[in-house]
């Protein structure tokens, strides 16, 4: 199954937080936040032709935006190209 975003919007798969700190200590699942750093999967024209995001390009994005989706048992986010707070390099 494909997934084509419409108007100013991206697919994207959340990266995961590593689940131990620099020092050693594991984070327990329950003390873990969503991740706020993902990879853009699918744009749409609209986004496309502006050509600031493409696929596969490390984003950042605000902490209560978007909205889950579930494609094929894998877990993504849908975000407005505002909510999109930079891209990584």
């Amino acid at each position: 199954m494909k997934f084509q975003p419409l108007g100013q919007r991206v697919l994207v798969e959340r990266v995961e937080e590593p689940t131990t700190t620099a020092t050693g200590i594991i984070i327990p699942d329950n003390a873990k936040e969503k991740p706020l750093s993902g990879v853009v999967k699918a744009i749409s024209k609209e986004v496309k032709e502006d050509g600031e995001i493409e696929v596969e390009d490390k984003i950042v994005f605000a902490k209560y935006s978007g909205t889950d989706i579930t494609l094929e048992g894998k877990e993504y986010l849908v975000l407005n190209i505002d909510d999109i707070l930079g891209v990584l390099k």
